[in-house]
């Protein structure tokens, strides 16, 4: 049984690890609150700008625009978007393995994979693969549209030059406070958005000026500005999310290991007063003897 001083200053211990544990969820609490909140809003924007795509490109030849141009596909790039920072449960793990599976079955299907890497945790993963053509660390922290836009602007562009032929992005996804789920989406080439729905419903409806070609060509960049950005929010609020459920867990563990120890300190202190009792019940027989 160890002693009376190992077990206090474990307990001592734990009792620290529990104060900065509950601190960091609570941390995690307020950030998620401004997190949550800059998703939600931006996710109407979203939806009426894939509205307005599927008008557009539901009636147009998409070898006409160069982001719309299908391939035969043999290099496939993955843009993988994760946090900077760990101490987040499982959530960054989750969207590593989905990469890491997406990888084994394009190169298994004789396809090239190259990655861009937004986030440290990513970065850091992946760069033992050789397969990171750019990387952006550091920004998930304190990210605005222009860091998007670089980050779609360089998919963009490697795309028309040829360096892949397909373009998709891994995100977590933020579907509650307790579940974040890592999603794959295709950016590039962009997909007609909204299918037959779109196509009945795009003839007639709107009257167009400029002429919708010249209208596509402003809105497919912007739009890949879009998804990027949206699955950045996504992440923010999904780090947060998983962040504070991990504290809030490591700070109930920290509260049952310090019940556990005082439980043991209890009885090592009893074991220590019986002896102690015992030593001085025979120190008395013996003299009476």
């Amino acid at each position: 049984m160890p002693s009376l001083k190992e077990v206090k200053t474990k307990i001592g211990g734990v009792k620290k690890t529990s104060q900065i544990t509950q601190a960091m969820n609570m941390v995690a609490a307020a950030k998620l609150r401004g997190a949550q909140q800059k998703m939600e809003d931006f996710r109407p924007y979203t939806e009426k700008f894939n509205a307005a795509m599927g008008s557009l490109s539901a009636n147009m030849d998409s070898g006409q625009f160069p982001l719309m141009e299908k391939r035969d596909v043999k290099t496939i790039e993955l843009i993988v978007v994760t946090s900077d920072r760990g101490l987040c449960g499982s959530f960054n793990s989750n969207i590593l393995k989905m990469t890491e599976k997406l990888i084994a079955k394009y190169q298994a299907a004789g396809k090239k994979v190259s990655l861009v890497c937004v986030g440290k945790k990513g970065r850091n993963y992946f760069r033992k693969f050789g397969l990171i053509r750019q990387s952006y660390p550091d920004i998930m922290g304190n990210f605005q549209m222009f860091n998007a836009r670089a980050i779609a602007q360089d998919a963009a562009a490697n795309f028309l030059e040829g360096g892949s032929d397909a373009v998709s992005i891994i995100y977590g996804k933020f579907q509650s406070v307790a579940v974040q789920r890592p999603v794959e989406e295709s950016l590039l080439p962009v997909q007609p958005v909204g299918g037959e729905e779109a196509a009945q419903g795009a003839a007639g409806d709107y009257i167009y000026e400029p002429s919708p070609t010249e209208i596509m060509d402003v809105l497919l960049p912007l739009y890949l500005n879009v998804m990027v950005y949206h699955a950045m929010l996504e992440v923010g609020a999904s780090e947060q999310a998983a962040r504070m459920t991990a504290m809030d867990n490591a700070t109930s563990a920290c509260r049952d290991m310090i019940s556990s120890l005082t439980l043991i300190y209890n009885k090592a202190r009893q074991a220590g007063i019986t002896g102690e009792l015992m030593d001085i019940v025979g120190g008395a027989e013996a003299l009476k003897g």
